[in-house]
């Protein structure tokens, strides 16, 4: 009913074309294969089509053959540099080629490794769908997908990958009518209580000290707030404790402060999107059996305008004990990510502190949609993290942590209020994430604000008009990594 599963995406290359399988160990013998039994020659085609090898253009060739019945069309894509990011492109290009179609297929993609991933993930992104649709409209055809020569290494790898991006993917989707905090906790019970991670709830008497996530929670007494604590731990040799810290706004309204134009309010069911990418994340280094160890913590609510909810002026104590005052109840997020990056840092012993929220519109103002904003201190790991970006698709751009700014979270009655909105400074990005900083103690932190990236307004590339998935590949690739 939802996305394309796995079963349906089922890329076993030996049925596409029913080449013999010694036939399908890459590229040149499948292309000597076809200009045999076709009469053409693969080169000479090439060098005919109009797009001239510009990235994602394609041309089609049909064909026929007594021996190969299925195959139909021999499509030419654009490959350009032939950098794993055009491979990827043009992977996207010819998913939406069949994108609505049962057609089988075949990719020769020669890329390497990590271009054939990419080829193939973004092959399979391109086809997603999700509908509550009833009747013959239900129906979801998906093609079948495959890459020659990849490795059944590889191949298992992209699976898992793909599979974990769709699941969160389904989560920012449904909407809010039909998920709540506590929704959240039974799909990552049902999700992954099967793997090796252990799951807990922790809701009302447990919450006591998380002044942030209860202010903005207890605005919907009747499906209230929760943090839901996930742990990996294959720990055969010593590893680095990475814990990740997601926002699961399930639905904001703004509060009290209510957010204008209104319509902005349509895509707020998406405001999870953090939450849904650790969830997602935990499914694949469960799945590829990382030997790390992970926490996740999500910290999950609805911000609803009701006769519960915080008023602008109002003064919390976040866990460990920091006051803030509340300047606009529709910067909710750090509120929520505040305790759970003070739980983390005090409990917890992270090697590794990151958060990833949909935080602010201001980190769209100048990276758009393709970039997340990416804050942290430490040089070194900021690096690492933009070229995994870059080599995942899920790309970041590091933002500056401007000391200037500090004195403008500054307030009279509290330790800070959580707005920084000084009308000299602005930066709400930045601003936001040296309000979060203070709580991430002396932890190798990162803050990922994903608020342009989380949602696509269009449906195009890799992506339908939705929630995007993003920050799955890039967390998996990086623990991976450690």
């Amino acid at each position: 009913m939802l996305a394309p599963t796995l079963t349906n995406l089922d890329i076993s290359q030996a049925q596409v074309l029913a080449l013999p399988t010694e036939q399908l160990t890459g590229q040149v013998n499948l292309f000597k294969e076809i200009s045999k039994e076709f009469g053409i020659s693969i080169d000479a085609e090439i060098k005919k089509s109009e797009h001239g090898g510009k990235v994602g253009e394609i041309s089609e060739l049909a064909v026929s053959s007594k021996k190969y019945p299925k195959l139909e069309k021999i499509f030419f894509v654009g490959i350009g540099k032939a950098t794993a990011a055009d491979f990827a492109k043009a992977g996207a290009a010819i998913g939406r080629k069949v994108r609505g179609s049962e057609k089988v297929l075949l990719s020769a993609c020669a890329s390497g490794s990590t271009g054939q991933q990419r080829h193939l993930i973004s092959a399979g992104l391109a086809n997603y769908s999700w509908h509550l649709k009833t009747g013959a409209a239900a129906k979801v055809k998906v093609p079948t997908l495959g890459v020659v020569g990849i490795s059944a290494k590889d191949l298992a790898s992209a699976k898992t990958i793909l599979s974990s991006v769709w699941l969160a993917r389904d989560l920012i989707h449904t909407p809010a009518n039909m998920k709540s905090p506590q929704w959240m906790a039974k799909q990552a019970k049902s999700t992954l209580s099967r793997s090796e991670i252990e799951i807990k709830v922790h809701a009302g008497a447990d919450l006591a000290k998380f002044g942030g996530l209860r202010a903005v929670g207890n605005s919907s007494p009747k499906r209230p707030p929760v943090m839901i604590e996930l742990f990996y731990n294959k720990n055969k040799r010593k590893v680095p404790h990475v814990v990740l810290v997601g926002k699961g706004i399930m639905f904001d309204t703004g509060g009290v402060s209510l957010k204008r134009p209104y319509d902005t309010m349509v895509a707020m069911k998406s405001d999870m999107a953090g939450a849904a990418a650790i969830i997602g994340t935990m499914k694949a280094i469960a799945a590829l059996g990382l030997n790390v160890r992970v926490t996740g913590l999500l910290m999950c609510a609805e911000n609803l305008l009701s006769a519960t909810s915080q008023r602008p002026s109002d003064v919390i104590t976040h866990y460990g004990g920091t006051t803030v005052e509340v300047r606009n109840t529709d910067a909710e997020g750090r509120l929520v990510l505040a305790d759970g990056l003070a739980y983390a840092n005090a409990k917890l012993k992270p090697d590794y502190l990151l958060d990833i929220a949909t935080l602010t519109g201001s980190a769209t103002l100048g990276l758009g949609r393709q970039h997340g904003a990416m804050y942290t201190r430490d040089q070194k790991l900021a690096k690492q993290l933009q070229e995994i970006g870059e080599k995942s698709g899920d790309r970041v751009w590091h933002m500056p942590l401007v000391d200037d700014y500090i004195p403008s979270l500054a307030s009279p009655i509290a330790d800070f209020n959580h707005l920084g909105d000084k009308p000299h400074v602005s930066g709400g990005s930045i601003t936001a994430a040296l309000f979060l900083e203070h709580f991430a103690g002396d932890s190798r932190w990162v803050h990922l604000d994903i608020a342009g990236t989380a949602r696509s307004e269009v449906d195009a590339g890799e992506n339908v008009k939705g929630g995007t998935g993003f920050g799955v590949r890039l967390l998996v690739e990086w623990i991976s990594s450690l």
